[in-house]
């Protein structure tokens, strides 16, 4: 077999996956053979995460000899800031104490493999292109949607990582003069459009209710503050909480001006979004098209579709292999080669 391991470093959770695939160059389907899950929050900072990462890494090496195969290239796919180049993470706004952590190096010298790293959005823009919605397009734009907000960028069909990799930051765009922290800044897209911020946004809405003496259906009070999420709040919405329809109706409308400056200055074929979007498609996309077509120019918002990600849940994975792979696409359609071929641990064998 050929195999390939993906690491998808997030947030809320870090999952390696083990997968058997063809050649860099083919766009076969893949298969799974194993993933193993963390949350984040579970390992005490870099230092131990790469450690355990280095030890599923390495059983997952013995499990591909033991199947008659070899692990060729490993992937890393993790939110920046980061240095493709280099290999360092540099202090990702939802990686707290994740600073200019030399994780290529640190794998390479212990598993004697080639490692590259990318950050989460270029690497899932590769994962749609390959094998999702965006097959087929030269001009894309894939939005995380996740726990944070970044986008990555393929350009007359090559992925655009800008002059020192940091292309596509739209999470740090400032929309609002006030509103929620996301990316360090106030008002930012990362804060009215990630996993986070809309957290943000119902934990402010539920101590205004509670303030007031009015209830939410996603909070029970102000001591489980700390428990509302994105999908709490959805659900809420979906059962006709006014606060909660209010949450995702702001985001929504954020949503849409970030689109709109998108289409605006890139002219896409497709906008390609993952994550929440393809969760809470139903709460977002109604608003977000309102605003998207009251504020992108008519003729640039026709050429474009805006999707939900086609690989669902299952981005970061195959985000993290499409890295391993190393394959980015050229204007050919052809592929040019890259620098490398809970609290509790969840382990699926596929």
């Amino acid at each position: 077999m050929a195999g390939y391991i993906g690491i998808d470093i997030g947030g809320t959770k870090i999952a390696v996956s083990l997968w058997e695939t063809g050649i860099a160059a083919a766009p076969a389907e893949p298969r799974m053979h194993a993933r193993t899950e963390f949350a984040t929050r579970s390992v005490d900072g870099p230092v131990a995460a790469v450690d355990r990462l280095i030890g599923v890494c390495r059983s997952y090496v013995e499990e591909a000899a033991a199947i008659d195969g070899a692990v060729r290239a490993i992937g890393v796919s993790c939110g920046g800031p980061l240095d493709r180049d280099t290999g360092v993470i540099h202090s990702p706004p939802n990686l707290p104490g994740w600073d200019s952590v030399p994780i290529v190096a640190k794998l390479e010298d212990a598993l004697g493999l080639p490692v590259a790293l990318d950050n989460d959005a270029n690497a899932g823009a590769l994962a749609e292109h390959r094998y999702g919605a965006a097959r087929g397009f030269d001009n894309v734009v894939f939005l995380t949607f996740g726990t944070g907000l970044g986008a990555g960028l393929i350009l007359n069909g090559r992925l655009y990582p800008g002059a020192n990799g940091m292309a596509g930051e739209i999470g740090h765009v400032r929309l609002e003069q006030t509103g929620p922290v996301g990316y360090g800044k106030n008002g930012s897209a990362e804060g009215f459009c990630s996993g986070s911020g809309i957290a943000l946004l119902g934990r402010e809405a539920a101590t205004a209710a509670f303030a007031e003496g009015r209830s939410v259906a996603y909070c029970t009070g102000p001591h489980a503050l700390d428990d509302v999420d994105a999908a709490s709040i959805a659900d809420a919405a979906r059962g006709g909480d006014s606060a909660a329809i209010a949450v995702y109706t702001q985001s929504g409308r954020q949503l849409g001006r970030v689109l709109a400056i998108l289409i605006d200055i890139l002219n896409p074929e497709v906008i390609v979004i993952g994550s929440v979007f393809v969760r809470a498609h139903d709460l977002l996309w109604p608003e977000a098209e309102a605003v998207l077509r009251a504020e992108s120019l008519a003729q640039a918002n026709r050429a474009c579709r805006v999707v939900p990600a086609a690989l669902g849940d299952r981005i970061g994975d195959y985000a993290a292999l499409a890295v391993a792979l190393g394959g980015y696409p050229s204007s050919e359609g052809a592929v040019t080669m890259g620098t490398a071929e809970s609290s509790h641990a969840v382990e699926t064998r596929l």
